[in-house]
């Protein structure tokens, strides 16, 4: 059976995580049976690393603060989380669902597909979101 997605649903929970007035920094997409549903949200990372267990496989747009007391600035990542339970066909069926979430989640700074839990560290994903940001350049004058 084909996958489909639940696009008002899921929207709407990626725009709570876009919106800088709101607490909720993470979102959870997961299977309903052969749909994909907002799952659970949050305002701590830590509890967004709670829902990746080794038995399922969800994906995750999460918002990060980057930057300093003079100037901060929200990132974005879409993460694939894929636990190291999850069958072969299943986990095949995931990157083809993956596109599926990103007709939703359009913005970000940087994809993860991501099985083992120590990637999932904070630190790291934002070192990578920091990688992926670039420096900041002028434009040239002529």
């Amino acid at each position: 059976m084909a996958t489909k997605i639940d696009k008002e649903a899921c929207r709407a929970a990626y725009n709570l995580v876009r919106d800088d007035s709101s607490a909720v920094i993470w979102v959870t997409f997961k299977y309903d049976g052969s749909t994909i549903v907002p799952g659970e949200q949050g305002a701590e990372y830590q509890h967004f690393i709670q829902q990746c267990t080794d038995d399922v496989r969800l994906f995750a747009f999460v918002r990060f603060t980057t930057g300093d007391a003079m100037s901060k600035r929200s990132k974005f990542a879409l993460i694939t989380w894929i636990g190291e339970s999850v069958s072969g066909l299943q986990r095949a069926k995931t990157g083809t669902d993956k596109t599926l979430v990103k007709e939703v989640v359009q913005n970000f700074a940087k994809e993860f597909v991501i099985s083992d839990r120590k990637e999932l560290e904070e630190d790291f994903i934002k070192s990578e979101l920091k990688k992926a940001g670039g420096p900041i350049t002028m434009p040239r004058q002529s």
